[in-house]
């Protein structure tokens, strides 16, 4: 545990063009030096003027994550919640949009006096008051926060000065990690340097000088190009470091280690390096990753699948799933706008497993209806997730209980069998950012259920993100024709899971178990479908 005022604050930056990978780097070496038994988390801030990424197009943005305590955060936090295994919240995601709304909120309660409300000290100021929040207590030995979007952009301005001031107070305390881009052109065969030194050089001008450089390149960097890059760019040596591409964000500790890049840090900040980092479990993890005994092919149906951002913890939950069964996830994207009854067969031919996605709207609806009825009739593990379980029972409603115009009032406001409909306390909610069902909720299993066998446990906790709910007025119909409620909220009596009777494998769930999934504990809902699926081959 940190002693008074020891916590060390790490600012992660990126140069020249975005979605460099700011967020794997960042989550690499808070891996590191967790492995080094140093308690770690990292902060995410985002120079968006939205609220939170709550009410943003998954086509703009990706995923949106949700948190134990129930925030809608940048998808980035998914990644630092699977390194680390440890959880995030609210604070951890700090977006513009919050930080001139509690400004502005202050303003008009009278808190600064009549002060003329500037950027320079005020907004900059209570930035500087999101970084430190997780500090407080010396709760963590080091605190990353990693600055969305790229230097020298105008939303960024205000996020570099907080970092200027706040190194200028802290001294050794602080560093700043600049990630840039090394490009190979193949016409000339070599590595450039100028877009790293014009980046760094636009932090100079901001009066922010880098600690630390991580060059994002295809190419190794041999020792010419570390030593240019560091002369121009006022570094040493060895604190310019390699972040070569890969093909697993899961490697990206393993070549931060390489590269001594917590060791760096760990010397920059006066902080000890004598424990060694422990790393066995995340060595064999890559292990299995790299050497799978088999292959196992599975569907993933949804309507954003053009941009895999859309699904991520979906599909890193499959890929620890995948490791824990020793076999590789080989995954197929399906768009849901493009099954019809005509050509279901193809569109799913060979799949051992079929999940259907969450997600709003009617958008795609009949088509993941139609995927469903399709596994369901030929016995391929089913899992449905949110929006995916509300359509299994949707299906099931029509085609098995003789309800042939049964929907969600999501869908379809006049519906004579509202089979799933909004929830009693959405009912007088207008407001569309942070109003639905989110965070953590508990959910007690049934006796004698598939879940209660996967979970070895009477009692859950998952998270949730949804407006509409089972309508508990259909349970018995539902129980009568074989589709069971084997999860129940309970307090509420919400159904938080659904089983179908005599199928090998299909469970739809209210909840995101996506959310909970990291390389140290897999979940075990992923890790029970994958081994099904990998039975059926």
């Amino acid at each position: 545990m940190a002693s008074p005022n020891s916590t060390r604050f790490i600012f992660v930056t990126g140069g020249v063009t975005s979605s460099l990978g700011k967020g794997i780097i960042s989550a690499s070496l808070a891996k590191l030096l967790q492995a080094r038994g140093y308690s770690v988390t990292i902060q995410k801030l985002d120079p968006y003027i939205n609220i939170d990424p709550g009410t943003l197009n998954p086509y703009e943005h990706g995923e949106c994550y949700v948190t134990e305590d129930g925030a809608e955060t940048d998808l980035d936090l998914g990644h630092y919640e699977r390194f680390l295994n440890i959880s995030t919240s609210q604070a951890n995601n700090v977006t513009t949009g919050r930080i001139y709304q509690s400004v502005i909120e202050k303003e008009r309660r009278g808190d600064y006096l009549g002060e003329t409300v500037q950027v320079i000290p005020h907004i900059t100021d209570e930035i500087k008051y999101r970084i430190q929040l997780l500090g407080e207590n010396n709760k963590y030995d080091f605190v990353i926060t990693e600055i969305g979007g790229t230097v020298g952009d105008i939303e960024s301005l205000p996020y570099v000065e907080a970092i200027r001031q706040l190194k200028w107070d802290m001294g050794t305390r602080s560093l700043v990690i600049h990630l840039t881009l090394v490009p190979y052109l193949s016409a000339a065969k070599e590595l450039k340097t100028k877009p790293t030194q014009h980046s760094v050089k636009t932090m100079l001008e901001y009066g922010v000088q880098p600690d630390i450089l991580v060059c994002r390149t295809e190419k190794p960097l041999n020792d010419g190009i570390r030593n240019k890059i560091a002369l121009f760019c006022n570094v040493d040596a060895s604190s310019v470091i390699e972040s070569i591409d890969t093909d697993s964000i899961y490697k990206v500790p393993l070549l931060m280690k390489a590269e001594r890049l917590d060791r760096v840090v760990l010397k920059k900040t006066r902080a000890s390096a004598q424990r060694p980092p422990k790393l066995k479990k995340w060595i064999n993890f890559i292990k299995r990753l790299e050497s799978p005994r088999g292959t196992v092919e599975i569907g993933l149906v949804g309507k954003y699948v053009e941009l895999v951002d859309s699904y991520k913890s979906i599909i890193e939950a499959l890929i620890h799933a995948g490791a824990e069964n020793d076999c590789k996830v080989q995954l197929r994207l399906i768009h849901s706008e493009q099954i019809n009854e005509q050509n279901i067969g193809e569109q799913l031919k060979g799949l051992k497993g079929v999940i259907v996605a969450p997600g709003f709207g009617d958008r795609g609806i009949d088509g993941k209806i139609a995927a469903i009825s399709y596994v369901r009739k030929q016995n391929i593990p089913f899992f449905g997730i949110c929006l995916g379980m509300q359509c299994a029972m949707i299906e099931f409603a029509r085609n098995v209980l003789s309800l042939p115009k049964a929907h969600s009032t999501e869908m379809d406001t006049r519906t004579p069998d509202p089979i799933i409909d909004i929830m009693e306390e959405q009912k007088k909610v207008h407001m569309k950012g942070g109003t639905m069902r989110l965070g953590a909720y508990s959910c007690e299993l049934t006796e004698a259920s598939r879940v209660r066998d996967i979970y070895a446990k009477k009692e859950i906790s998952e998270r949730h993100r949804h407006r509409y709910e089972v309508n508990n007025k259909y349970l018995s119909l539902f129980e009568k024709g074989g589709m069971k409620a084997t999860g129940f909220n309970p307090e509420s009596g919400l159904v938080e899971i659904i089983e179908l009777e005599n199928h090998p494998w299909f469970i739809g769930v209210q909840f995101h178990p996506e959310y909970k999934s990291t390389v140290d504990a897999p979940h075990p809902l992923f890790i029970d479908f994958v081994r099904a699926a990998k039975t059926l081959t």
